[in-house]
């Protein structure tokens, strides 16, 4: 097999993660630099952020892996993308972003989805004639207010002088492709998270009918294109911005709903994964096209043409590890007394303060003595859909200390996933095997505490936090030849550890969760009251 390296940026909702590849036998990385830009969070439900900050983020730390690996550019044979989804990037005809991108947290859109899905004949509270048909082309619905479609009728309606510039929509990657080759594209996956595209077999575009049926403008749709097509060759414009070589193949590249299961090695039908960074997710592989409405769990087009992942998502998971530490662990176990950098990137952060945290609670008690958290600090979208749910400390007493709490919180995020995996199983079969990843996968004690939580076997690949970066470099090889059979990436891709359940947390285990199923039916009203 022919060596050559890759170059992939994985574009996060807090940071860029480059990472450098070389291909021959195996997937290797070379180097990584990480680099952190904002989010800004609205009053009115608001989440935005400047497309353009992705940019400059992409030139600094493109230099830095170029330096610190002495690698020359003209040895990189392909660049492709990982990336947040279901964000809005509004472009003119010119590629410049006409209003700040709003990022799939953005929420503010409530009265435009009431209005256009949510009224009539109803079921499942959403219209039925937009549901069905919506089913039956797309295979999903857009039933939250975070999805796109939303966001873009808010800016119609609430922006029109901006929304007259607008040219393309793009998602946050197609704005950065675009940027690279001056091409307008959207890869499958991307295209589907709009549900706005035709999905069954035989059709792979847009929807007329459901743009029709929704108020969408066709000519701002850009061409679909699979994750391994070549989209184009870098600019000489973007290359010397980027400090790369004119032409170098640019691939369309996927979501990270999609590449992070491809760098999981999660590729073949029935592969499950569960991805745990700032969100979460539990994710199987299928050919079957189907949906839970109930429990907002859907089939959704992946990065291998035929093939779907059925993909139930967690809007917050390391993110209330990052909150826990910052406003809970700090003042009693002394993380900041650990003369460790803090300041070196996300990387730095996970590396050291997290380590330290989960090191400090590996001793207290399974089951955290009753206390039970519910990981909704930003809302929830599956197994319920409630932008005004909330976080929980249930059944604290006299005994309860901060590590007890910080345990609670870490079994918290884990009784979601095992809530969205049996629903998941209910409709397409899990792995009795899972592969881990994310920043929070690299702690061998939450590796232990999921398959215990969960009761699967459970397996962590070398460089987990990593994934997206490495499913992205995988598409490339493919994309270029270098990988023969998409299923070859799972073999390229190898296993570091794996954790097998402990039977004797499993009656404790049992009760916890089945009261964490309850919080959120006995809350709702509350939530509702104070969440106006």
């Amino acid at each position: 097999m022919e060596s050559g390296y890759i170059l992939t940026y994985d574009i996060g909702t807090t940071g860029v993660k480059t990472c450098l590849f070389r291909m021959s036998d195996a997937l290797e990385l070379i180097q990584s630099a990480s680099l952190e830009y904002s989010i800004q969070l609205l009053e009115n439900g608001g989440a935005e952020q400047n497309p353009e900050d992705w940019w400059l983020a992409l030139k600094k730390t493109t230099s830095q892996v170029l330096n610190e690996s002495k690698t020359n550019p003209d040895s990189i044979h392909g660049i492709s993308f990982c990336s947040q989804m279901q964000g809005l990037v509004l472009v003119d005809s010119e590629f410049q972003v006409v209003r700040p991108a709003m990022s799939y947290m953005d929420q503010r859109a409530t009265l435009e989805m009431k209005e256009g899905i949510v009224h009539g004949l109803k079921i499942e509270g959403i219209n039925a004639i937009k549901l069905l048909l919506s089913l039956w082309i797309t295979g999903a619905v857009a039933a939250s207010v975070k999805d796109p479609i939303w966001k873009y009728k808010w800016v119609e309606k609430n922006e029109p002088e901006v929304f007259s510039k607008v040219k393309w929509w793009l998602d946050v990657k197609e704005f950065l492709i675009a940027r690279c080759t001056n091409v307008a594209v959207m890869t499958r996956d991307s295209a589907f998270a709009t549900f706005l595209y035709n999905s069954r077999k035989g059709k792979g575009n847009w929807s007329p009918l459901l743009c029709k049926l929704f108020g969408v403008r066709w000519d701002h749709l850009p061409k679909i294109v699979n994750s391994s097509d070549r989209v184009g060759g870098l600019t000489k414009e973007a290359a010397d911005f980027l400090g790369l070589k004119e032409n170098i193949s640019v691939f369309g590249g996927g979501g990270d709903a999609s590449l992070i299961g491809v760098g999981a090695g999660a590729v073949k039908e029935g592969d499950t994964h569960i991805y745990a960074g700032t969100s979460g997710w539990i994710s199987t592989v299928t050919k079957k096209r189907t949906v839970d409405i109930g429990a907002r769990i859907a089939s959704i087009v992946g990065a291998r043409e035929g093939y779907y992942n059925y993909f139930g998502e967690q809007e917050t998971s390391g993110k209330c590890l990052q909150w826990v530490k910052d406003h809970l662990a700090l003042d009693e176990i002394d993380l900041y007394l650990e003369k460790k950098k803090i300041t070196d990137g996300p990387e730095a952060i996970y590396a050291s303060l997290f380590e330290f945290m989960f090191d400090s609670i590996k001793d207290t008690e399974p089951g955290s003595q009753g206390v039970i958290f519910t990981p909704w600090l930003h809302g929830n979208r599956c197994p319920f859909e409630d932008p005004k749910a909330r976080g929980i400390f249930f059944n604290i007493s006299l005994q309860t200390g901060k590590r007890t709490l910080i345990r609670s919180v870490v079994e918290g995020i884990l009784f979601h996933k095992r809530w969205i995996l049996e629903l998941s199983n209910e409709k397409i079969p899990t792995s009795d095997t899972i592969r881990f990843v994310g920043g929070v996968a690299r702690s061998g004690f939450i590796c232990q505490l999921l398959a215990d939580i969960t009761g699967k076997t459970i397996e962590r690949v070398v460089h987990p936090e990593n994934v997206g970066a490495m499913g992205a470099a995988a598409i490339v090889a493919y994309g270029l030849g270098m990988i023969p059979k998409f299923e070859d990436i799972k073999s390229m891709i190898p296993i570091q550890d794996k954790w097998i359940p402990n039977p004797n947390h499993k009656t404790i285990y049992d009760r916890n969760f089945k009261v964490f199923k309850n919080l959120y039916k006995t809350n709702q009203n509350n939530f509702a009251i104070l969440n106006t």
